[in-house]
């Protein structure tokens, strides 16, 4: 009887019964082709094959071994944190197969990736971005979204979804249906009000049944769909010849980055954006620190290094 192959058993697993696409799988086979290289002391590129029974008695320290030589080769926590997926969904499949009786990557961790500032505008790039010329339906409607993003910090999927009766034109506040299902009423500026008024005269002329009650509808009288308000940002953006992409959550970032200057009300912004963990909000101080330092560096004059030196 032929030996059976660990790890195209392992890749048909994948496919099959995890449904994962080709690309991911062809990830995995790296990541494991990568590990046992260093394994098992095996040239770049070699056959796994001849070395299949091995993966039966690897430790957790040969593992352990694997992150800290990738480590030390410059690998980024991205890609460590890749690589050890792979190997305890391969080990896992090996327990779930009864081939092994213990994961010896179960208890491994990876080294933690730092999390991405968020990109924001400043107050200047905003205010041109919204200096718009709305004087046909469309414009109308782009610059209200774009007020809206702004003044209230909405997501893309809030703002998306979003119909005729949640704004308060009265109060000037907007009921939105954050993550999680969880309501929030937040306030609008009076430029976003403004905005979203000048759109409503001219929305029923686009606007079929089947948009419904929807804020926002297409030229074709539907619901406006995320990937349109994606476009119709991008195109202002460069319209307005702004150098950097304009998209809907550089907006809501640059809200709470403003926000947060200006009040220094932490929990405040969280209410505001909708977050659940206070954490999620303080990325946005990393953020205004940054912009701190800034000036701290430009004016303090024991900050700056003496000519020379």
């Amino acid at each position: 009887m032929a030996q059976r192959s660990w790890l195209a058993t392992f890749e048909r697993y994948l496919s099959s019964e995890k449904q994962l696409s080709a690309h991911t799988v062809r990830n995995y086979r790296y990541e494991l082709q990568r590990a046992a290289e260093i394994i098992f002391d095996l040239p770049k590129g070699a056959s796994l094959d001849p070395h299949n029974e091995r993966w039966l008695n690897v430790s957790r320290d040969q593992l352990q071994a694997v992150l800290a030589k990738l480590h030390r080769k410059g690998l980024s926590p991205r890609s460590l944190s890749l690589c050890l997926s792979s190997l305890k969904q391969f080990f896992e499949f090996l327990v779930r197969e009864q081939a092994i009786k213990v994961n010896p990557a179960k208890t491994l961790n990876a080294p933690k990736q730092a999390k991405p500032l968020p990109k924001n505008m400043d107050l200047d790039a905003v205010t041109h971005l919204l200096d718009i010329d709305a004087d046909d339906p469309l414009s109308k409607r782009d610059k209200a979204i774009m007020e809206l993003f702004y003044s209230s910090g909405l997501r893309l999927a809030e703002l998306a979804s979003l119909d005729i009766n949640d704004i308060d034109f009265s109060q000037n506040e907007v009921k939105v249906m954050g993550k999680g299902s969880k309501q929030r009423v937040v306030p609008i500026g009076k430029m976003a009000i403004e905005a979203i008024n000048n759109w409503c005269e001219c929305r029923a002329d686009l606007a079929t049944a089947e948009a419904g009650d929807a804020l926002f509808v297409s030229q074709k009288g539907t619901r406006l769909s995320h990937r349109s308000i994606q476009l119709r940002m991008k195109k202002w953006g460069q319209e307005q010849s702004l150098s950097a992409k304009v998209h809907p959550h550089k907006l809501r970032h640059s809200f709470a980055t403003h926000m947060l200057e200006s009040s220094a009300d932490l929990r405040a912004v969280q209410e505001l954006l909708g977050h659940a963990n206070l954490s999620t909000t303080q990325i946005y101080t990393s953020l205004d620190f940054q912009h701190l330092a800034k000036v701290y560096d430009g004016a303090h004059p024991r900050a700056k290094k003496a000519k020379g030196k």
